[in-house]
């Protein structure tokens, strides 16, 4: 899959992304970035205006 996203996916993104609740949120982003190859966390971390540890986060949620 390649990135950047058209630009209305990437609104439809965030706007899902901001209709989540925190733990929602960093388990979206962890899956979002996973599909991306590299560089795929920072872009998603711009991209939905999260922290790169909410990325990680979302990433141990998910891969215990």
């Amino acid at each position: 899959m390649s990135f950047p996203y058209k630009k209305n996916i990437e609104k439809s993104m965030k706007k899902f992304y901001d209709s989540l609740c925190e733990k929602n949120k960093r388990r979206y982003a962890a899956i979002e970035s996973e599909k991306l190859s590299h560089g795929g966390v920072n872009y998603i971390s711009a991209l939905l205006e999260c922290d790169l540890k909410t990325i990680r986060q979302g990433k141990k949620d998910l891969y215990p």
